[in-house]
């Protein structure tokens, strides 16, 4: 049986459907799994669906959501990751927005959502998820958990932080559904959901789980298209892919690192951040210092500190290890403007913000001679950002049927960010 353990080593272990219920371990720490297993060499390189189901049965092992694996692929893995070739360019970028929201949570989202709805829960309290959004999570979540039976969930967003169709994907929903925005920065959102988590009313009242990245349920099925995208290129060349990756809370550059040390094929890894750079800081520095987030055009990539950083620390201890597992670059907003015109204007390819960071990224990296079959992780669709971009290509952008489906958007209730706020919004 798989077991999953805490970062910080003061939890007991748990099962594949304990750290998903828990979202955070007793001890503070994110789950991660006890041992690493062995990649299959033999694996369905084109299937979104079959390719999870056997990528993570090993992580399944023992535990009670094993023999409903392929139906909760199935039921996640229902649109494409397509690897597109970049006009005038060696590089190649991986769309990741072809789902109902638009963005590349939307995978993790739908997994978490099937696990949630076929666990058994051993209490009669109510299941109520709490998600963190800086943008696009509380999309993908909502989108995906919407009339699920049994299920409650509660957004919340920094007010006036994230974009109008982002804000719209968060209050459109009702029933089950409800955001919250919070007076306040993307850190403040994941403070107060790490904090109701340890809130002795609330977890008397509900039995309380998380959709962001800190749950391992959101990373595991993230891990499939860097799988997918790998072996596409393994078996076309017979070379490894390298990726960069625009980053916030680093949930899916652990991913990525994750899959490399399961054995695909995966050669470098560059994170892209924007100016909350608490990240490439720390692997130039050594010292982990935290800061208060920046607001930025890329703003689901606003994290001043990014959780999903104790995973990888814990991983790589050491930070010699870390620097060579990881290359991290900061890129500010001006330089994010320049690259979404030099993105149209050389390839004829419209990039969102966090996009255009990681393009801005690649060129970075690669100017110092760094070769490789480069990916760019093209992370949200940019009609989500048409007031940053359609200006700087003055062009139209097209909306996408699912982002032109979504019911009419809701005032959201406002809190503090305090946690009596969060826990009398709840209760």
């Amino acid at each position: 049986m798989m077991r999953f353990v805490s970062t910080r080593g003061g939890a007991e272990p748990v099962s594949l459907s304990g750290a998903l219920l828990q979202g955070i371990a007793p001890d503070g720490g994110l789950y991660v799994p006890a041992e690493w297993p062995s990649f299959p060499s033999r694996a369905p390189a084109g299937d979104l669906p079959k390719l999870a189901a056997t990528l993570l049965a090993d992580f399944f092992a023992g535990d009670e959501l094993a023999p409903q694996l392929e139906s909760i692929t199935t039921a996640a893995f229902t649109f494409p990751a397509p690897l597109v070739n970049v006009k005038n360019s060696e590089a190649r970028t991986l769309e990741l927005f072809h789902g109902p929201t638009a963005a590349f949570k939307d995978f993790g989202a739908r997994f978490l959502a099937a696990c949630m709805a076929r666990v058994q829960r051993s209490n009669a309290k109510p299941l109520h998820i709490l998600v963190a959004t800086s943008g696009d999570t509380g999309g993908a979540v909502a989108a995906a958990v919407h009339r699920q039976p049994g299920i409650r969930v509660t957004v919340l967003f920094p007010q006036g932080m994230i974009s109008p169709a982002q804000e719209h994907q968060l209050t459109c929903w009702g029933d089950n559904v409800r955001a919250l925005a919070v007076h306040g920065v993307f850190d403040d959102c994941q403070r107060l959901v790490k904090g109701a988590f340890a809130d002795t009313a609330l977890n008397e009242r509900f039995q309380l789980s998380s959709a962001n990245s800190i749950n391992i349920a959101r990373l595991l099925p993230q891990m499939v298209y860097f799988a997918a995208s790998s072996l596409a290129v393994w078996n076309e060349q017979g070379e490894p892919s390298s990726f960069v990756i625009p980053s916030g809370n680093l949930g899916h550059a652990t991913a990525c690192v994750w899959a490399r040390r399961l054995g695909l094929p995966i050669d470098q890894i560059v994170i892209a951040h924007n100016a909350n750079r608490t990240m490439p800081d720390f692997l130039a520095t050594g010292e982990w210092r935290p800061s208060a987030t920046i607001a930025t055009l890329a703003n689901a990539m606003d994290v001043g500190d990014p959780s999903n950083a104790e995973r990888l620390r814990h991983l790589y201890p050491n930070i010699a290890g870390l620097r060579r597992a990881l290359t991290a670059y900061a890129i500010d907003d001006d330089a994010i403007r320049a690259r979404i015109q030099a993105g149209w204007r050389d390839h004829g390819a419209i990039w969102c913000p966090h996009t255009a960071a990681a393009a801005e990224a690649l060129a970075r990296h690669t100017q110092n001679g760094a070769g490789g079959n480069w990916i760019i992780v093209a992370t949200a669709h940019p009609a989500k950002f048409r007031e940053i971009v359609e200006p700087l290509i003055d062009a139209p952008i097209e909306t996408p049927p699912a982002l032109a489906a979504l019911p009419p958007a809701q005032p959201a209730d406002q809190i503090d960010p305090r946690l009596d706020a969060l826990r009398a919004a709840i209760i």
